[in-house]
């Protein structure tokens, strides 16, 4: 949080009932996490809101895909990998962002590389699954088209707009980015990439070696989590969406201890900018039901997605630049081997 007379002298925020509730949120549907990953038996949580629908993880790099992209897409075993390389794999995998399309590339492909790209190959491919009734874009958000690119098909004009962006030296620039900032503002320049992408597709980069900020230094909420803001504080005060994400971020032991809430971090990792920014998204969502009377800026009344187990979850794998990874190893009872590191492609080889 920004520090100083001029800070000090903002009017405090004033908070809603459900200000409570984000803590609660956070706290049980963390609990949840860890009773999947444990192996637990499933109900997960006496929560009816909880076990009805479906919600993200706390953390954002816990969930589905971003473990995917983070084991599979950025640290995948056998790659031997240049910033170029880093660069068009997670930019493929993320205006996708839904595993079975990457699946299918690595099928037909059998290796998913800048050097071997060919825009006609690829095009052949995801044309081919469009055809048969196969949907290659994830449901969590909507990709548009880019129109510099227009070309007939929406899949066609983010492969011509992920080769311009490797072709402009993008990887480059971003190993050199002084802070988080940086990165948002080089991606921002691209077409279709307003605000929101750009700032999902800085955090999903900087899961890789190409940047190595800290995740608490730079947030841009999004139109959920603005609607989640909304719920949540009733007058903002002197305070920018930013700022009421760094204020519950910088709070965050103190209003777990107010609540009585025993918070479960991951392995001693608190919630960052990232994860703050995405509880505001899901209480906007949680609070729809829970506290119907409080109303977003959108006025949506309804959680359109019901939540449908599929099991208990893999042991998680995160960045090794966090640190945690023998931490897990050690908390699960699992061998100290550095295999799985040691398997992982060499950055820059």
């Amino acid at each position: 949080m920004q520090v100083g007379q001029d800070w000090i002298r903002r009017s405090k925020p004033v908070t809603s009932e459900v200000y409570d509730t984000y803590w609660r949120f956070a706290c049980e549907r963390q609990e949840i996490y860890f009773r999947k990953i444990d192996g637990s038996p499933s109900p997960w949580t006496e929560d009816t809101i909880l076990g009805a629908y479906r919600f993200t993880n706390a953390y954002r790099a816990a969930d589905r895909v971003s473990q995917y992209l983070i084991r599979r897409v950025i640290y995948s075993k056998g790659e031997c990998v240049d910033p170029d390389e880093i660069l068009f794999r997670v930019l493929l995998f993320k205006f996708f962002n839904r595993i079975e399309t990457w699946e299918l590339l690595e099928h037909e492909l059998c290796s998913v590389r800048w050097s071997a790209f060919s825009f006609k190959e690829y095009d052949r491919i995801l044309t081919r699954a469009i055809d048969s009734g196969k949907r290659i874009y994830s449901a969590a958000y909507i990709m548009p088209v880019c129109n510099a690119y227009a070309d007939g098909r929406k899949h066609r004009s983010h492969l011509r707009l992920i080769e311009k962006m490797v072709r402009d030296g993008m990887a480059q620039r971003l190993t050199v980015a002084n802070q988080m900032a940086d990165v948002f503002n080089i991606l921002r320049t691209y077409p279709m990439l307003g605000d929101f992408l750009a700032f999902q597709f800085t955090i999903d980069l900087n899961y890789s070696a190409l940047t190595d900020f800290s995740e608490g230094e730079f947030v841009l909420p999004g139109p959920g989590a603005r609607d989640g803001l909304r719920k949540v504080f009733v007058d903002p005060g002197g305070y920018t969406d930013a700022d009421l994400v760094r204020y519950v971020a910088d709070r965050q032991e103190e209003e777990f201890a107010r609540c009585g809430l025993r918070f479960r971090s991951l392995w001693g990792r608190r919630l960052q900018l990232i994860d703050c920014q995405n509880l505001f998204c899901e209480v906007d969502k949680y609070a729809r039901i829970r506290h119907p009377n409080v109303l977003g800026l959108s006025g949506r009344m309804r959680i359109k997605q019901k939540y449908n187990s599929n099991g208990s979850s893999p042991a998680p794998w995160f960045p090794p630049n966090w640190k945690l990874n023998e931490k897990i190893r050690r908390d699960r009872g699992e061998s100290a081997s550095r295999e799985a590191d040691d398997g992982l492609f060499r950055v820059f080889a």
